[in-house]
């Protein structure tokens, strides 16, 4: 097994470098020129180049690529063209943010839209089935960022019961993390429900209600292990989209984190920043597809023995 998630990684490393490459052809074709949004139309052409030779905006693409990969392999992100900045230094600043709207918007959808899957699934045909369903139908169809506008309308215009930009207190969060988890907890509400479906009529079930298994019981070591095999791999390829998400939702409430920095960043031609962006981007969605496809492995044998038996 260790082979396969060898296997996956050097994948991963590829694919990072493929969406790198890309990335950085596509901000290089940009029109305009980050100089002159730098400085001053009055600054002379000699300090223009002079500038430009300290970016190593002068090379041509291929070594200005190289040249970056050379200085990320060092730990060195660049130097912000806007901001004066090392990269870093500006990531140390924003990505924690992110990173946590993202963690405790993951953490409620898991909260809530299992146990709801689950308890929709076990009362198939009913009230709560049908309210459950319809509300995750709506809320699934909805854009976050339409979604973040009606909170804003509602709980900080009309009501004024919760801030509706900065992040300097617990309550400036409220509305992003809910616009966040609207949208990604309906889709996991209905692949719960689904999968729960179809463990309830597998045979170890009858048997296990046979052998005289208490219903919670049934229910929580059996029906929801089971199910939870492609519930968590559509869990974690949603973290992507939540980062992705955060993009949007940062710069609706005025959050100084990953998505604003990108944001500006390409409307500013901030190169070294962009490519940053990316690759931390990147680099997380590779990294949950490795941590899924571990944890399926641990949660289903069959699996793990399938990922043993490629290795032989």
């Amino acid at each position: 097994m260790s082979n396969y998630f060898l296997k996956r990684l050097s994948q991963g490393f590829l694919l990072i470098l493929t969406v790198s490459i890309l990335v950085f052809s596509m901000m290089h074709m940009m029109p305009g020129d980050p100089i002159d949004l730098m400085v001053d139309r009055r600054v002379s052409q000699e300090r223009r180049d002079e500038m430009r030779a300290q970016y190593g905006l002068d090379k041509s693409l291929p070594e200005q690529y190289l040249m970056w990969l050379k200085r990320v392999f060092q730990g060195d992100l660049g130097t912000s063209i806007r901001m004066r900045q090392p990269v870093t230094k500006i990531f140390g600043e924003r990505l924690p943010v992110t990173l946590k709207i993202c963690g405790i918007s993951l953490l409620l959808e898991l909260l809530i839209a299992i146990p709801i899957g689950l308890l929709a699934a076990y009362k198939k045909g009913g009230l709560f089935d049908r309210i459950t369903m319809s509300l995750s139908l709506f809320f699934a169809a909805i854009p976050s960022f339409w979604t973040a506008v009606m909170l804003i309308l509602i709980f900080g215009v009309t009501l004024r019961c919760l801030p509706i930009s900065g992040f300097s207190t617990p309550a400036h969060y409220i509305l992003p993390i809910v616009s966040m988890v609207l949208g990604t907890m309906a889709s996991t509400i209905r692949m719960t429900k689904t999968e729960v479906l179809d463990v309830l009529h597998e045979k170890y079930i009858r048997t296990a209600y046979a052998k005289g298994l208490a219903e919670k019981q049934v229910l929580v070591r059996h029906v929801l292990r089971n199910a939870l095999v492609l519930v968590t791999v559509m869990v974690f390829m949603n973290i992507p989209w939540l980062i992705g998400g955060a993009v949007i939702i940062e710069n609706i409430f005025v959050i100084p984190g990953m998505g604003s920095l990108l944001t500006n960043s390409i409307l500013n031609q901030d190169f070294a920043v962009v490519q940053a962006c990316v690759l931390i981007i990147s680099a997380l969605t590779v990294l949950c597809n490795l941590i899924c496809d571990m944890v399926t492995a641990i949660l289903d044998p069959r699996i793990r023995d399938s990922m043993g038996g490629d290795n032989a």
